[in-house]
């Protein structure tokens, strides 16, 4: 049988790990730094800067407290320990307790000395002040010019509050637990660095490719950051977006599902029965872009790999008149957009003749 101790601390580290890292269950329960002390940290839409000042000084002082935390839970969930009684406790036990206190007295004495001369000292202030220039002429300046452009509605602003990337009409920020990072557009080049192919997305419950772009300033005392978001909303960054970007390292970038299971609709045509050309019939123009010739022909091959024959296919008897590329786009726009998990298995009409088909009859012309 496991002991109290034991148990307290699996709970206690399972706990501090949600609380730090702050999954989508604790959001929703409202157990994070900015619905708990939400009535002293203001507005966010009010006063952008000083709410994520004051947001980042308290993070540090409740993380630098979970130890303390721990010591004080265990007082409680093993009373036989005594640990309440200084002087009876183990060595390793008062070095443990002293470390927690030093460490939550060293995170006040870093807050106090942040908030001297209203906040001069805050990291976020530091960072505001290497931004000094005309026509602002001081940091608070900056911050004011950053607080008015967040509360317009026309800002990109994506991710979750740990790693949230904001891009106004002059700013590209990306907010952390601890820190705000910050880069004037006119100032800065973005260029992407990586590529990660997700099979399953949280959110979306289907395939998801994230980017990771960094951002550098010709600022010298502004450090480079790198900010994340998915493929999907790269259009509406680099709409909102003044600053170049590079693609240093060739990224292919899958802005829309529709663009995700075009790759996968090719993988598989590819895997089905060519279709020979008469030699007699001359390929033409794909009538769907009439930039490459039509490269697909429709012949129904799903009664042999159907069990019972119990495809809904039908023949088609169109020459070859699209290319694979677009009658992939056709297969996805008649698609439940709700539902991308049943795509390759779905049937659609031919775009010419109406008669429906599956993936397992596209062929493509040899």
């Amino acid at each position: 049988m496991e002991s109290p101790e034991l148990s307290f601390t699996l709970v206690y580290i399972v706990f501090c790990l949600c609380f730090v890292f702050t999954p989508n269950e604790f959001r929703s329960a409202g157990l994070t730094i900015q619905n708990l002390f939400s009535s002293w940290l203001g507005s966010e839409d009010v006063a952008f800067i000083q709410y994520h000042v004051r947001r980042t000084s308290v993070t540090v002082l409740v993380h630098s407290a979970l130890p303390l935390g721990y010591y004080l839970g265990m007082c409680v969930a093993v009373p036989e320990k005594n640990l309440g009684y200084i002087h009876q406790v183990s060595d390793s036990w008062r070095a443990f307790l002293l470390l927690s206190i030093c460490l939550q007295l060293a995170s006040w004495t870093l807050v106090i000395y942040w908030s001297r001369h209203h906040w001069h000292n805050h990291p976020i202030s530091r960072s505001l002040q290497a931004h000094v220039r005309p026509p602002h002429s001081s940091w608070g300046a900056v911050a004011a010019s950053i607080n008015t452009e967040f509360r317009r509605i026309d800002k990109f602003a994506t991710g979750a509050p740990g790693a949230r990337v904001i891009v106004t009409d002059s700013w590209v920020l990306k907010s952390t637990t601890y820190h705000m990072h910050m880069a004037l557009q006119d100032d800065c080049h973005v260029t992407v660095t990586e590529s990660r192919q997700h099979h399953m997305s949280p959110d979306t419950a289907s395939p998801a490719q994230i980017l990771t772009m960094r951002v550098a300033s010709i600022n010298p005392a502004i450090r480079p950051f790198d900010i994340r978001l998915n493929s999907t909303e790269y259009a509406d960054l680099r709409e909102k977006l003044h600053a170049p970007i590079r693609n240093s390292a060739n990224v292919v970038i899958h802005q829309t599902i529709s663009e995700l299971f075009l790759e996968t609709f090719r993988a598989h045509v590819d895997l089905n029965q060519p279709y020979t050309l008469p030699t007699q019939q001359e390929i033409e123009p794909c009538i769907g872009c009439m930039q490459v010739p039509a490269n697909t022909k429709l012949v129904r091959l799903c009664h042999t790999e159907e069990a019972f024959n119990v495809s809904d296919c039908q023949e088609c008897f169109c020459r070859p008149m699209w290319c694979l590329s677009c009658l992939g786009r056709w297969f996805a726009s008649r698609q439940d957009q709700q539902r991308p998990e049943t795509w390759l298995s779905s049937t659609v009409p031919c775009p010419t003749c109406r008669a429906k088909f599956c993936i397992l009859d596209v062929c493509v012309v040899r």
